[in-house]
């Protein structure tokens, strides 16, 4: 049964309260825009300018913050607000909050996704589902599909909306939901604990990684057949598709490394050290994202409040940025 809650707002005041004073980072000849980053141990939301380095801005959020989104126009990010039941938005230009939207009791929600339709799309983990979120800065009317899988962690979700796709980590399975007939859901097991998920640009390869079996799949996402298993390095806690569709690459926590994929073929083409394994337990290496042309990834470091800029070609780190207590999610606009 679909299910709507009321938009909340939050009072600006204290929702951007300033909580620490602006740092800088060595700037960066040919880069632009800005750089958001869920603080999930200060309860913050940062942006980095990208072309200085400098921390412009840290807010305070919400509860546990772990994934965000931008809105396709770039003037909002979204917030999942993981200790909590909400999706927080707020406006990229000074991240002031302007809405908060209620997903229900113990939701809990992790992975997010700002669609080009304009919609949201969110796991509430603690629920074992996913929301629609139609119209989020006007009704935000929400819609509840049931994944009915231990650990609904992650998702993507396909160019045209139609369908989403799951992680569901207790489960051990990938969940594929229809968002528009209602379907019962599909599910098939992946791995051990596969929690990393993106989907190819063109729609066509759904990428898995499991961070308890050390695995990257490439799977069907019509059907879920599982096309390729590829072995990677230790604890892939994300995996993610480069804009231009060649390679797919895993966040290899336990190792301080990326693992570089072939799309095509599936075999792995190099890694990348963005620390090292000596370093890996402080450093907590987590979210990746991609720059938009694909020439840069940007490497969160939750233990030492870092996000590491590493040059994709070359494999070497540009720059370390301050991007609060506990940086996790990430996003970026141009």
């Amino acid at each position: 049964m679909s299910r709507v809650f009321p938009l909340v707002l939050i009072p600006l005041a204290v929702a951007c309260a300033p909580l620490a004073e602006v740092t800088e980072t060595p700037a960066a000849e040919g880069v632009s825009g800005a750089l958001f980053v869920a603080g999930k141990f200060g309860n913050t939301l940062a942006k980095v300018d990208l072309a200085t380095g400098a921390r412009t801005a840290l807010v305070a959020s919400c509860a546990n913050p772990h994934e965000l989104a931008t809105s396709p126009d770039d003037r909002h990010v979204a917030l999942a607000c993981y200790g909590g039941t909400s999706v927080d938005i707020f406006r990229t230009d000074g991240l002031e909050k302007v809405a908060s939207i209620e997903l229900g009791d113990n939701a809990r929600p992790h992975g997010i996704v700002w669609q080009d339709n304009g919609d949201l799309y969110a796991t509430a983990e603690g629920r074992q589902s996913i929301f629609w979120v139609r119209d989020p800065l006007g009704k935000a009317e929400t819609f509840e599909y049931g994944t009915g899988q231990r650990g609904t962690h992650m998702l993507v979700v396909a160019p045209n909306a139609r369908h989403a796709w799951t992680t569901d980590l207790s489960s051990k399975t990938v969940t594929r939901v229809d968002l528009l007939t209602r379907r019962a859901p599909q599910s098939i097991e992946v791995g051990i604990e596969p929690e990393g998920i993106s989907l190819a640009p063109d729609g066509e390869t759904l990428w898995v990684s499991a961070r308890g079996s050390n695995e990257a799949y490439m799977i069907s996402p019509e059907d879920l057949t599982v096309r390729k298993s590829v072995s990677v390095g230790p604890f892939p806690l994300r995996i993610a598709v480069r804009p231009q569709g060649d390679f797919a690459v895993t966040s290899d926590l336990a190792a301080g490394a990326l693992t570089v994929i072939d799309a095509q073929t599936g075999e792995v083409a190099r890694t990348i050290a963005v620390s090292s394994p000596q370093e890996a337990e402080q450093r907590q290496q987590v979210t990746i994202l991609w720059s938009p042309d694909g020439q840069r990834i940007y490497v969160a470091e939750t233990g030492t409040d870092t996000i590491a800029e590493v040059d994709f070609a070359s494999g070497k780190v540009l720059r370390r940025l301050d991007g609060g207590d506990g940086g996790d999610g990430l996003a970026i606009i141009e």
